[in-house]
C-alpha cells in the first residue's frame, strides 16, 4: 500500500490515490485531490475560500499553513454595528438587516485557498504546480455527475433567518447561468454539471502559476468587478495576502500528543476541552452515557466559554494562550464542572459548509487540510466560473471584541486539522467540514478512538451531540431517556430529528506506529469515501 486518503469527495479520493499510485507523497495527493474538491464541491470550497493545513513529514518537519480568509481594506470594526438584528442560535455567524454580511460582495474576505495550496506543494510536495491542477482542469471541463449531497445542498431549505443555497446561486447572473435552469431548478442528481470558466481560470493558473491569482490576470479581472460591485477588496488586499506558517498547537492526552492549528483556528479549543477530560476517566463512564454525556458536554461548554471570550486573530488580539492551556486554568474549569456551575458562552462563531482532506502515505507524511468557502456568497464574477467565500458573515459585527472586524484580519474559525502522535510516530489525523461543530467532531472520534478503542470507521458513524452553550443538540440515535435526565440535570435539549445529517463529516485515518498499516474512516453523514493506493 502507498497511502490513504479520505475525503467527502470520491471523485476527489480517486484523483489524490492516483497520484499516490504515480509517486506522489500524501501532500501532493492532497492538493490535487483538493482543487478537485473545488470542482466537484463548487459551495463547499473553491479557489477563492479559506483554510488551514495540518502538515507532518516523515523526516519530523511540522508545519500549520494557515490560510485564512482577512477582511477587506475597505471595511470598518462599526460598519454593521447599527443593523445587527441577532446571533444565530446555533452560533454559525450573526444576522444583519439585508444580510449584506452573508451574501453578495460585502460579504466577501480576501480569499487564501491558492496562496494555501500553493505553500503546501512548494515546502513540502514533489510534483509541479501543473501537475496537481490537471485532474481538477479535466473534470470541470469534461463535467461530472451531479452528487446526491450536491443536490441536497442546493436544495434544502434552511432554518430561520439563513439564506436556502438555492437562493444563494441565484445572487449573481453569473452564478445563475452556472448553477441554476431557467426555471430556476437545480441540476438533478446524476446529470452532468460542467464548468469550462472555472476550467479556464485553473488552466492559467496551471500556466502562469499562483500568483496570477493575487497580481496578474485574475487578479485584475477580480478586482474590477469588486470595484464595480462595492466588495470591500482592493487590489492591494490581494497583492499584499500572505499564508501564516506555523508551529502546531499541542497538548498532551492520555501519553498521546495532539498537534492542532494555532489561533485564530479552532485547535485551542480542542486542546482545553481535551485537557479538561484528561484529568476523568471517561470510558470507565461509557460511550453515551448520561453521565458521560454531562461531563464531555460541561468540558465543551468550557472551552468554548474561553475560545469565544479570549480568541481572534493574534495579530490583531493578545491571546493568552499559555494561560488558556495551563494547569491553572484547567484545574478552574473541573471545579466548576465538579460543582456544576453554569457556564454561560458568549458566542462569536462561522457557517458549516466547509470540506476536508485526509491523506497518509506509505513513508508516514501526513496531510490534514480543511478549507472552505464558508456557505459561499453567491458571488460568480462572470466569465470566471468560480464562487466566493462569504466569510465576513463569522466576523463579530459589534466592535471591541476579540473577533470584531478589522481592515487585513482573520475571523475566529472552527477548523482544526489534527495530527496525533505516539512518541515520534503520527498515529491518528483526521478533520472535518462542519462549521465551530468541526471542533466537537474532532473531538469526538479522538475520543472514541484513544479512550474507547473504536475503530475508524466506528469512531466516525457513533453518535454525537455537541455543546456549544446551554443548548445540548444530541443526534436521535441518543436515546430520549438519555436526553431527559441531561435536560433535568440542566441542558435545553434541542429537538433534532437527524440520526446523522447535521453534524459534521469526520475524515479520519489511523496508523499503526510498528507495523504502519493504515486505516480509514469516511463519515456517513454526507458521502465520503477511503481509498488505498
Amino acid at each position: 500500500m502507498r497511502g490513504m486518503v479520505v475525503a467527502p469527495q470520491p471523485l476527489a479520493v480517486e484523483e489524490g490515490v492516483k497520484t499516490l499510485r504515480r509517486g506522489g507523497n500524501a501532500f501532493d495527493a492532497a492538493v490535487t485531490a483538493a482543487f478537485v474538491q473545488m470542482v466537484v464541491d463548487p459551495q463547499m470550497c473553491g479557489v477563492a475560500g479559506f483554510g488551514v493545513a495540518n502538515l507532518r513529514a516523515a523526516d519530523g518537519r511540522h508545519e500549520i499553513i494557515d490560510f485564512n480568509g482577512t477582511a477587506g481594506s475597505r471595511a470598518t470594526p462599526d460598519m454593521w454595528q447599527d443593523i445587527v438584528i441577532e446571533q444565530d442560535w446555533t452560533g454559525y455567524g450573526y444576522h444583519v438587516t439585508g444580510a449584506v454580511n452573508d451574501v453578495g460582495y460585502g460579504s466577501i474576505m480576501t480569499p487564501g485557498t491558492i496562496a494555501g495550496m500553493a505553500a503546501t506543494l512548494r515546502r513540502f510536495g514533489t510534483i509541479s504546480w501543473a501537475e496537481a491542477l490537471a485532474p481538477a482542469i479535466r473534470i470541470a471541463e469534461e463535467g461530472f455527475p451531479v452528487s446526491p449531497e450536491l443536490w441536497q445542498l442546493w436544495n434544502v431549505p434552511s432554518a430561520d433567518q439563513r439564506f436556502p443555497m438555492r437562493q444563494r446561486l441565484a445572487t449573481t447572473e453569473a452564478s445563475r447561468r452556472l448553477f441554476l435552469r431557467d426555471t430556476g431548478e437545480t441540476l438533478r442528481p446524476g446529470e452532468i454539471l460542467r464548468q469550462p470558466d472555472y476550467a479556464a481560470v485553473l488552466r492559467r493558473l496551471a500556466e502562469a502559476g499562483p500568483e496570477d491569482f493575487y497580481t496578474g490576470e485574475i487578479a485584475a479581472r477580480m478586482v474590477e468587478d469588486f470595484e464595480r460591485n462595492g466588495a470591500f477588496i482592493t487590489a492591494d488586499d490581494l497583492a499584499n495576502y500572505q499564508v501564516r506558517i506555523e508551529s502546531p498547537l499541542t497538548t498532551r492526552y492520555r501519553g498521546y500528543t495532539i498537534h492542532t492549528n494555532p489561533p485564530a483556528g479552532g485547535g485551542i479549543c480542542l486542546a482545553q476541552i481535551l485537557n479538561i477530560l484528561n484529568e476523568r476517566d471517561i470510558a470507565s463512564l461509557g460511550l453515551n452515557s448520561v453521565d458521560y454525556i454531562d461531563l464531555v458536554a460541561r468540558a465543551m461548554q468550557a472551552g468554548f466559554h474561553d475560545w469565544y471570550t479570549y480568541v481572534g486573530d493574534p495579530r490583531f488580539a493578545d491571546v493568552p494562550v499559555a494561560w488558556l492551556l495551563s494547569e491553572e486554568r484547567t484545574r478552574e474549569w473541573i471545579t466548576r464542572i465538579d460543582q456544576r456551575e453554569p457556564i454561560r458562552v458568549p458566542l462569536y462563531p462561522e457557517p458549516p459548509s466547509t470540506t476536508h482532506i485526509t491523506v497518509v502515505d506509505e513513508a508516514g507524511n501526513c496531510a490534514a487540510i480543511t478549507h472552505s468557502l464558508g456557505s459561499s456568497s453567491g458571488v460568480v464574477t462572470p466569465g470566471l466560473g468560480f464562487t466566493y467565500n462569504n466569510i465576513m458573515n463569522a466576523a463579530n459585527p459589534i466592535p471591541g471584541h476579540p473577533n470584531s472586524i478589522a481592515p487585513g484580519k482573520a475571523r475566529l474559525t472552527g477548523m482544526c486539522p489534527t495530527i496525533v502522535t505516539r512518541g515520534d510516530e503520527p498515529v491518528l489525523v483526521l478533520g472535518a467540514p462542519g462549521g465551530t461543530r468541526i471542533i466537537t467532531g474532532v473531538l469526538h472520534v479522538i475520543l472514541n478512538v484513544l479512550d474507547h478503542g473504536l475503530s475508524p470507521v466506528e469512531a466516525v458513524v457513533a453518535p454525537r451531540f455537541d455543546a456549544q452553550s446551554h443548548r445540548l443538540d444530541c443526534e436521535a440515535r441518543i436515546p430520549s431517556w438519555v436526553k431527559e435526565e441531561l435536560g433535568r440535570r440542566g441542558f435545553t435539549i434541542v429537538p433534532d430529528s437527524a440520526s446523522y445529517w447535521s453534524f459534521p463529516r469526520v475524515q479520519v485515518i489511523t496508523r499503526d506506529p510498528v507495523s504502519g498499516e493504515l486505516r480509514g474512516g469516511a463519515d456517513p453523514r454526507g458521502g465520503g469515501a477511503v481509498m488505498t493506493a
